[in-house]
C-alpha cells in the first residue's frame, strides 16, 4: 500500500519506498523486519544520545504526567524557566535572554526579526537587510531561504517570493589557518561592509562549519575578525548553531572556539537530543534592552504555538546533564581522532581520482567528491554493509551520535572509504 506521507527533498517519480524504522538503540535503528542500521548521521544531526536513551525517554514520560502544553504566552512553567536559565549558564558570556520556537528554521527568522527592529528601536530604520555568507544555509521557510546560497543552494525556483539580501564570500581559510591566511577572507567581508553597512542590520553565519551548504570548515580567527567588524560597522553579530551547537565542533558550541560571544545565537537540533522539536534564539541584553520602551514597537512580534513546550523543555534538560555528567566532549574527542586517522591519515583516499578533500572538524567528517554523480548509489551501498549514509550533493559526510563506539565509527569510516576503493 502506497503511503500518503510526501517525503522531503524527494524526487516523486524515482523515489523508492521509505524503509519503516520502528524503533532504535543506541546509534542504530531498527527497520521493519528487524533489520540494525548504524545511522552515520544521527537523523539530521540531532538525535546525539542515540535511540531510546533510558534517561531521556524517562524524562520526556515523566514530564507528559504533569503538564504536557500550555501557551507561553502570559504564562510560564518551571521546565521553561530552568532550561533558559541553563542556557544562559552554558552558552557564551552575555547571552542572558532567552526566545524560545519549535525549530532552527523558526530560530533563525526570530533572529532576524529581532535585528531588524533592534535597529529601528535604535534609531537606524534604513537597516533592514541582511549579510549572509556563500555556502550558507539557514533553513527552508521564506526568511531563511532568503539567506541560503543563492547560486549553489537548493531555493533558486523561489527566487521571485524571496526579499534581496546580501551575500559575502564564503570564508576559505581552513579551520587551523593562521591569522594572516584569514586576512583575505576578512578583506573581503570589509568589503561588503564597507559598501552596503548602512543597510544591513545583521551577519549571519554557522560559526565553523558551513553545514547543508557543502560541510565548509573555516576559521576561528574568521569569527574573531568579524566580531569585530560588525562592532565597527554597527552591524549586529548572529551565529546560527543549530548545526554547530552541543559538542558538533569539539567544543560546546563553535563560537568557544574564538572565545567570541555573538550578539544573537540560535540553538535547535542537539538541543533536546533530537527528542523534540524544540529551539531557542538567545540574545544579549544590549539587544534585549534596546526592546524596553513605551511604544508599541517595542513589543516583539512574535509567538510561535509550541514555544517553550514543557515536554521539549523537560527533555533539553536531562539532555544537558547527560551531555555534562557523561563527559560527551570527551567522547567527542575520540570521535575525532578515529575519524582523522581512518580518514585525513589516508593517503590513498585523498589521492583518489573522484575526491577533492577530506576535512574533519570535532565529531564531522567529509569526503567531497568531484561531481555529485560520483556518489550516485552510495545510500545503497552503505546500507547493504549495515550503515545509513546520506549525501548532500557531491559531499559524503558522517555526523554520528556522540555515544557511538569506536568500532562502529570505523564501520562508518570504512563504508566511506569503500565506496571509493570499490572500483
Amino acid at each position: 500500500m502506497t503511503t500518503p506521507v510526501w517525503h522531503p527533498y524527494a524526487h516523486l517519480k524515482t523515489q523508492t519506498p521509505a524503509p519503516k524504522v520502528i524503533g532504535g538503540d543506541g546509534a542504530h535503528f531498527v527497520l521493519e523486519g528487524g533489520e540494525r542500521v548504524l545511522d552515520a548521521t544521527c537523523s539530521w544531526w540531532c538525535m546525539i544520545h542515540g535511540y531510546g536513551h533510558p534517561r531521556l525517554v524517562a524524562a520526556i514520560r515523566e514530564q507528559a504526567g504533569e503538564l504536557c502544553h500550555v501557551m507561553l504566552g502570559g504564562l510560564t512553567h518551571e521546565p521553561a524557566d530552568q532550561l533558559a536559565r541553563e542556557l544562559v549558564r552554558i552558552t557564551p558570556a552575555g547571552l542572558n535572554h532567552v526566545f524560545y520556537s519549535d525549530s532552527g528554521s523558526v530560530g533563525m527568522e526570530v533572529a532576524m526579526k529581532m535585528a531588524l527592529q533592534y535597529q529601528v528601536l535604535t534609531g537606524h530604520p534604513g537597516k533592514q537587510k541582511m549579510l549572509s555568507l556563500m555556502k550558507a544555509y539557514h533553513g527552508d521557510t521564506t526568511g531563511c531561504m532568503a539567506v541560503c546560497d543563492p547560486e549553489e543552494g537548493m531555493h533558486s525556483l523561489f527566487a521571485s517570493l524571496l526579499p534581496q539580501h546580501h551575500f559575502a564570500p564564503a570564508p576559505t581559510a581552513p579551520f587551523d589557518a593562521t591569522v594572516e591566511q584569514v586576512e583575505h577572507d576578512l578583506n573581503a567581508l570589509r568589503d561588503v561592509l564597507e559598501r552596503h553597512h548602512h543597510e544591513i542590520a545583521a551577519l549571519l553565519m554557522e560559526p565553523l562549519l558551513q553545514a547543508a551548504g557543502g560541510l565548509n570548515m573555516t576559521s576561528p580567527a574568521y569569527l574573531t575578525g568579524a566580531r569585530a567588524l560588525c562592532d565597527e560597522f554597527g552591524v549586529l553579530l548572529i551565529f546560527d548553531e543549530v548545526a554547530t551547537g552541543f559538542g558538533r565542533t569539539g567544543k560546546l558550541f563553535a563560537a568557544d572556539h574564538a572565545g567570541v560571544t555573538p550578539d544573537i545565537m540560535v540553538l535547535s537540533k542537539g538541543l533536546t537530543g533530537g527528542y523534540l522539536g524544540h529551539a531557542a534564539t538567545l540574545a544579549n541584553d544590549r539587544v534585549h534592552d534596546a526592546f524596553i520602551g513605551d511604544s508599541p514597537q517595542h513589543a516583539f512580534m512574535h509567538g510561535p504555538t509550541f514555544m517553550g513546550n514543557p515536554l521539549a523543555c523537560r527533555v533539553a534538560l536531562e539532555s544537558l546533564r547527560v551531555f555534562e555528567e557523561d563527559d560527551y566532549l570527551g567522547k567527542i574527542g575520540q570521535l575525532n581522532r578515529v575519524l582523522r586517522c581512518e580518514l585525513i591519515d589516508n593517503e590513498q583516499l585523498s589521492a583518489h581520482s573522484q575526491v577533492a578533500d577530506v576535512r574533519v572538524l570535532g565529531a564531522t567528517a567529509v569526503i567531497e567528491a568531484h561531481s555529485a554523480e560520483a556518489l550516485a548509489g552510495v545510500g545503497e551501498f552503505a546500507r547493504e554493509r549495515g550503515v545509513w549514509l546520506r549525501p548532500i550533493g557531491r559531499w559524503l559526510y558522517t555526523m554520528p551520535a556522540y555515544i557511538t563506539s569506536e568500532a562502529e565509527m570505523v564501520q562508518i569510516t570504512d563504508v566511506m572509504k569503500g565506496w571509493f576503493n570499490r572500483t
